[in-house]
Formats: C-alpha cells, structure tokens, sequence
C-alpha cells in the first residue's frame, strides 16, 4: 500500500475508533434522519466484506511468525494492509449495524450480543493493527488475538442470524420438532396448535429479541395486547382481525405476513388459526371441550395426529435434462423435496402467459402435483389442460378467469387435495353446485370473492368433508367496523409547530377529526389532510369513515408543546427505587410512558416519589423567556398512584436569587376512577430564566376511601413542558 495513502487510512482508523466508541457511550440519545437510515438499512449487504477480509487476515496473521513467512516482506506488506482494509470495513459496518439498530423491531438480550461482540471485533482488529510490530508482540500473541478474532466473527455471525431468522435458524433443519405429541382428551387448542403454528411461522421476527412492529407473540397477554399497528385479535371477529388481514394480503404486499422469503403458512394452519379466532381466541379451552362436529375440533384433531410419513409416490422420476429444459424465464419446475420424483410448478407474468405453457408439460405430466397459476389469464378452456396432470395435489386459480363451468373439469383429477380460487368471480351458487363434485378435495380457499361471511359458513355446512377458508370482501353488503385511526407522528411532543400525521391502514379510508372536544361526525367534520398544523397543546379526536363500512370508535390523541428543554439539571431528592427511569432527563426527553409502571418492564420512562418531594434545579446555558409549566402524571388510584398535591415552579437569572414563579394544584380522583394519563399546567407573567427549580408534592394523605387510607401517594411523572 501506498506509504501516503497508508497514513490516511490509519488517520481514518483512529478517527473510526473514537466515533464508534461515541455512538456506543451515546446510542440511546441518536436520533436518526431518513437519509441515515438508508445508509443503515446497508448494514447486511457490507457485513460480508470485513467477515471475508479479517478471517482471511487472521489466518495469516496466525502463521506469521513462521520462519517461511518471518522474513517475508511480501507477506509482511500484505498482511498489513489486508488487516488495514479489514478493519475500515469492520468500523464502517459496526457504524451502519448501529443506526439499523435504532430502528424499530430490533431490542432485547441477541440484538446487546449481536452489538458488542461486533464492536469487539472492530476494537480487536485495531488493536492488533496499531501492537503487531511492537518488539513484545510474538507468535503466542499473534495466535491468540486471531483466535479470539475468529471466535468474535462466528459468534456475531450468530447473533445477527438469529436477530434476521429467529434463534433457532441454523440448527432448524435437523432439530425440527414434529407437532406436539399429546394425547387427544388432554389437548389444549392454544398450547397445542395454534402456538405450534406462531413459534414455526412467527415468533423469529416478533420475540422479546426482536419487537417487529412492537409485537410479541411469545405469551398470550403480549398477543392479546397487540404492537404498534393496534390491536392483533378481535376475538370472535377473524375478519376485522390484523392477524388474519395481513396473512390474506397479496404476498407482494410490503404487510403481507409472513414477508416473502420467510416459510408461509398452510391453508390448513390459515383455517386453524381463523376458527380460533372466529371461538374467541380461547388460551384455555380444552379440544375435547368443542362439539364433536366443531369445525376447528375436526382440523385441529387432524393436525395433532401422529404425522403420516412423507408421502410415497408410485411414479418415477422425470427426466433431469427434460426438467430442465421446460424451466424457462416465466415457468419454474423444481423437486417438491429432495430425492422425491414429485414435482411443483409455477408459471408467472400475466402479459407472456399461454396455455401452451401448460400444455408443453406433457412428458413431466404424471410427475406434477402442485400447480401455480396465480393472478394469470387462466380461463375454463384452459383447465382441460390442467387435466392432464393426473396425480395433481394442489392447484393455485386465485385471481384467475376461471368460472364453475369450467372448473367442473377439475373432478377427473383423483388426488387432488387443495384448490384456491381467492379473487376468482365465483358465487355462493356456483360453489353450491362446484363443491360436491370434487371429491377428493379436503380444503378451498374463497377469499375476495363475492361470497358473504352467512355463504362461507352456508357452504361448510354442506360440506362437511371440506374445509372452506372464506374472508370478508370489501362490496358494501356486509358492513363492518374499521379499526381506531392511529398517530404516525414520531412524538405527540413537538417545540414550535407539528402536522398532524394520523392514518389508517385501510387504503381509501377518511380519517375525521375535531379540536374542541367533540366527537367527528361523517359529514361536517373536517378531512384530515396532512396539512393540518398545531402550535400549542391540543387534544384531536378522530374517527375512522369508509363506504360500505361501519364508523370505528373515536379516538383521543394528546399533543404538547414544550419549546425550551434545560441544557442540565440537578436532582435535590431522591427518586424512588423502583421509578427511577434517568434521573432529571426523563422529564425533557420527549419519551411518553404508559399505563403499568409498576411492571418494572413498563417502568422505564416514570419517575416517582412516595416519601419526599420531587425536587430538581435545570439551567439554561442561554437564557429563555418562560410563562407556564405543564406536568404529565398517571392516575391508577386502585394502586394508590394518585396525581400532584402541589406543583411550583421557581426562576432566575442565577441559582441564589430564584422567586417563586407560580404553584398550581392537580384534580384528584374519585373513587373507582378508570387508570389514565393526564397532565396539568401553570401559567406565570413571562419571565427570563436561566435557571429553574421544580417541586412536585406527592399527596400526604390518600382519601378515606381508599384501602390505604391516610398514607403517603405514589407520585409518577414521566415529562414536564416548558414554555
């Protein structure tokens, strides 16, 4: 390498060191821009070349003391820049991992491991770089920092695998669990079969390791609470279930679950989970408990039974070199497993589709048993075709031309097992008279046709041996309720102006709201249209209005302004043990906590006091001119949380001659009242500050009503407005 060039990039290493060392020390206060987190988002496509360039460099870095390579110059030279180069990427991808990192659906005890054995590396390869030419640094040393290197790039490999794939991706393959082995009379529905499907389809993206969406699908309490997008189950109601919505999106939709390239659920574990739904999402329900003819008992009886082996064919192989030449750009011919003669198809691009790409698969025509015809112009003249493929299994027609005239065709194929005909035009009358002449077909899938909830549920009943996977169609004939509309603005919290950014996930949804405390209407009042501004604290309520569509419930979102944040600031009492959160930066870090902090997994963003005042001083390195305080407290009066006896606010231009500002008091509860989140604000003349300080009285005495009467409030604050 270059001597000038060489010393630049050394300039550039040390630089690399002390800026990733600041992101570490300074990770929770980044904050990061779209265009960063771009840049982020690049973090696994340049991982692989600092893995190639340090486990290449470590090699010889293990065998350079050897008396071949001792005096070597060239590999001297070599190895140098090559552990150089290695390290430049090792920082630049540490520095991309660590923007990625503050995105959402990255937390918990893989991503810490997955962060710091990477920064180790980083560390590591820049410490062999600056010690191996020191006259202490010998072949042991060599040998064991490459070791440890190594070690460090197969266990960051792993955690971030698992962090992409979920913790058991790499030793899935061969410690695979069959469905859980359990007697029939024992069988529970959830325990059993459902969380099955969720650990094999869901949990390696929504785990307490990796909160995609702010989802946990772990335990029943996290899916009954949701993530970020709402509620996940409306129990008793599949169609109006996000669960079920996002598992019917198209799969090139960017919601659909599970995302392309992740294992997809069957129809039969699509089936199961709607039934469970449709029986009110039961966690504890006995299979025995359902009526015998239950559909979700009949399906779930058999997926619990014992696992048949893998399905024996009584036809050979196809030609390979045939396979292969019938595989072309729009038509995929690949092994349904390995070393089985069984083959599936897909065939694809509506505008190049032709029924001779059908008809062309004559010589592998005993062979296929999947057909994939998906979103194509697929018509009835075309099924006499599909015909041909007389050991076919499953065939896909969503979203084709096909009509129950010509699909009455398909009741020549003997083994066929599953169809979908989702999207197709079919009607509660064509199915009616389709269904029964397809004996050996054991599920359908109706999804987005004409078919009403009362049809699908008609056509089960008259057949019994099928299983029909039906969903709502958005046709105005089976009205339904939307779902809340929600906040997208980054923090309800803003210090001059904020648009109001509230959407709906429903494409074609209006979105309703009010600010002077009354409920939208459908008709009068205004349309959000992302250009709507606020510049001082509002509370905007909001309903959800789509034709065809019932109104969703309204919903209330709070705003604050809060224009000056202290440059510092001095606790002058203790916090509680449990509610410490961070000290005085929790009440000016635009962090919002909700409802449950005294589960310390909730506790983060409260800060509390029982036995002495909250008391701290701020200052302002620049002064400001400040006329009210707002304080953001919670109310849980069954735990005896209860709001601020006194709040006052004291100001300066110095720490010695501060003078009350003004003190204010917030409303208390009454008996039996809901647990919230309120706020209460004081206003003063504007004065000119450069420092402040802020009590915050606990109530001294609870109200004789409650069961702890007389004693001493907990008082929890989570922010604090300035203005």
């Amino acid at each position: 390498m270059h001597l000038k060039l060489r010393v630049f990039a050394e300039q550039v290493l040390v630089a690399a060191n002390i800026f990733v060392l600041f992101l570490l020390l300074f990770e929770s206060k980044l904050v990061i821009p779209a265009w960063l987190q771009t840049i982020g988002r690049m973090h696994p496509l340049i991982l692989h070349f600092p893995i190639v360039i340090l486990l290449l460099a470590m090699l010889l870095e293990f065998f350079r003391f050897r008396p071949e390579y001792a005096g070597n110059a060239f590999y001297r030279n070599f190895l140098q820049g090559l552990l150089l180069i290695g390290a430049l990427f090792a920082a630049v991808t540490v520095i991309m991992g660590l923007f990625l990192s503050r995105e959402e659906g990255y937390a918990g005890d893989t991503l810490t491991w997955h962060k710091w054995t990477g920064a180790g590396i980083f560390f590591l390869a820049s410490m062999i770089y600056w010690v191996r030419n020191a006259k202490w640094y010998k072949a042991v040393a060599a040998r064991g920092g490459a070791f440890i290197t190594v070690v460090a790039l197969v266990m960051t490999g792993h955690y971030g695998a698992a962090l992409t794939h979920g913790s058991d991706f790499i030793w899935e393959p061969i410690s695979k669990k069959t469905v859980a082995e359990v007697p029939l009379d024992e069988a529970v529905v959830y325990t059993n079969v459902i969380r099955p499907i969720l650990e094999q389809k869901c949990t390696s993206c929504h785990n307490p390791d990796k909160l995609k969406g702010e989802l946990i699908l772990t335990d029943p309490q996290s899916i009954m609470k949701g993530g970020k997008s709402g509620k996940l189950l409306i129990p008793g109601n599949p169609q109006m279930s996000l669960l079920l919505q996002r598992v019917h999106l198209p799969m090139e939709e960017k919601k659909h679950m599970p995302p392309s390239g992740k294992a997809q659920l069957t129809l039969q574990e699509i089936a199961l989970l709607t039934l469970w739904v449709k029986q009110k999402a039961d966690f504890d329900k006995k299979l025995t408990e359902l009526p015998a003819s239950d559909s979700l008992r009949m399906l779930a009886t058999a997926y619990l039974q014992p696992q048949a082996q893998e399905e024996e064919y009584d036809f050979a192989a196809a030609d390979e070199d045939k396979v292969k030449e019938l595989n072309t750009d729009y038509r995929t011919i690949l092994p349904l497993a390995r070393e089985s003669p069984a083959l599936a198809v897909n065939i694809y691009n509506a505008a190049a589709y032709n029924v001779k790409q059908i008809d062309e698969l004559g010589d592998i025509r005993k062979q296929v048993v999947s057909l994939n015809l998906n979103k194509l112009p697929v018509k009835d003249a075309d099924l006499k075709s599909i015909t041909q493929f007389e050991n076919l299994r499953k065939l896909d027609l969503n979203f084709t031309e096909v009509t129950a005239a010509g699909l009455k065709e398909l009741g020549s194929l003997k083994h066929l097992q599953n169809l979908t005909l989702s999207g197709t035009r079919l009607n509660l009358n064509d199915l009616k008279g389709l269904l029964p002449q397809l004996k050996s077909v054991k599920t359908v899938a109706v999804w987005d046709t004409k078919l009403s909830a009362a049809d699908v549920q008609h056509l089960q009943q008259a057949n019994k041996g099928m299983t029909i996977i039906g969903g709502f169609k958005d046709d105005g004939k089976n009205p339904l309720k939307l779902n809340p509309p929600q906040m997208k603005n980054a923090s309800p919290i803003f210090a001059q102006t904020l648009t109001l950014d509230i959407q709906h996930p429903i494409k074609g949804v209006d979105v309703r709201y009010t600010l002077d405390g009354s409920e939208p209407d459908s008709i009068t009042s205004p349309l959000l249209d992302h250009k709507t501004v606020i510049r001082q604290n509002t509370t905007v309520r909001a309903k959800a209005y789509k034709k065809g569509w019932y109104g969703s419930d309204m919903v209330t979102f709070d705003y604050f302004k809060s224009a000056y944040k202290p440059d510092s600031g001095t606790l002058l009492a203790p916090l509680n043990r449990v509610h410490q959160a961070e000290g005085v930066k929790t009440f000016f870090d635009h962090k919002l906590g909700v409802i449950g902090a005294n589960n310390p997994a909730w506790a983060n963003n409260w800060a509390g006091v029982r036995n002495n005042d909250m008391a701290f001083e701020s200052e302002f390195k620049t002064p400001v001119m400040l006329s009210s305080l707002g304080v953001r407290y919670m109310v849980e009066e069954d735990t005896g949380i209860f709001p601020p006896e006194l709040v006052e606010i004291w100001g300066g231009t110095t720490r010695d001659n501060m003078k009350l500002l003004a003190k204010f008091k917030a409303p208390m509860p009454v008996k039996g009242e809901r647990a919230s989140l309120r706020s209460v604000e004081g206003s003063f003349k504007p004065q000119q500050v450069s420092f402040i300080k802020i009590v915050a009285r606990p109530l001294s005495k609870i109200p004789e009503w409650h069961r702890s009467k007389g004693n001493r409030a907990l008082l929890l604050v989570d922010e604090m407005f300035l203005n």
